[in-house]
């Protein structure tokens, strides 16, 4: 079996800044810090060359991403930039289930857009909720920006329009289930151009709309 060719990260905001040699190592330095920044490279060469230049250097503007979308507004392909211009969602729980939140922010700037908490909920449906609210926020204001989150089981789910969670419908989760109801009708009523892309943490740094509680 062929080994597993190693990455090296460069870390420009974190606990510690520097080149790590393991995904481990650069963990260490950038999970919990809000507005971490860091990327891979394939080669140490490479990262000793970034980490002389200014983080944004890495952090510019694609175009398109490599790959074609799954399907005309839903996609999980790797790009080697994130797209700037476009809408960051995640979601926290403390517990799974436990009390929940979700937020979207603007991509450059960090700034709010919308935010929401529940009482019990879990991460997959705060990650789906929260990009089907990015999708009606933007359709509202006729922009055809893209959206990213980290999650690929809320990706799929919008995809499908339909939730696979486990979590019981009951009085405590009744008004969450209102809200996913209603989601799902909102995916099978309307149409959209807007592009949900994965965001990839290990090569990007955390989503600009994390919470910071890892």
């Amino acid at each position: 079996m062929a080994q597993k060719k190693n990455k090296y990260y460069v870390v420009w905001q974190g606990k510690r800044i520097g080149i790590f040699d393991s995904w481990e190592a650069c963990e260490r330095q950038v999970k919990g810090v809000v507005g971490a920044k860091f990327k891979s490279f394939a080669t140490r060469q490479a990262a000793e060359e970034a980490f002389k230049q200014p983080w944004e250097m890495h952090y510019a503007i694609a175009t398109t991403p490599k790959k074609k979308s799954l399907n005309s507004d839903t996609s999980i392909s790797k790009a080697a930039k994130p797209i700037l211009e476009s809408i960051a969602v995640d979601a926290a729980c403390s517990g799974n289930p436990g009390v929940m939140e979700y937020q979207g922010v603007d991509t450059i700037t960090a700034k709010q857009l919308f935010h929401q908490k529940f009482a019990l909920g879990t991460n997959n449906i705060g990650e789906f909720l929260a990009i089907v609210h990015a999708l009606a926020y933007l359709k509202q204001k006729n922009d055809t920006k893209p959206i990213y989150s980290d999650s690929k089981t809320a990706i799929g789910w919008v995809k499908k329009k339909k939730v696979g969670t486990k979590l019981v419908r009951n009085a405590k989760t009744e008004y969450l289930y209102e809200l996913i109801d209603r989601a799902i009708n909102w995916l099978e009523t309307n149409t959209y151009t807007n592009k949900i892309l994965k965001w990839e943490t290990e090569d990007w740094g955390e989503i600009p709309a994390d919470f910071g509680r890892k």
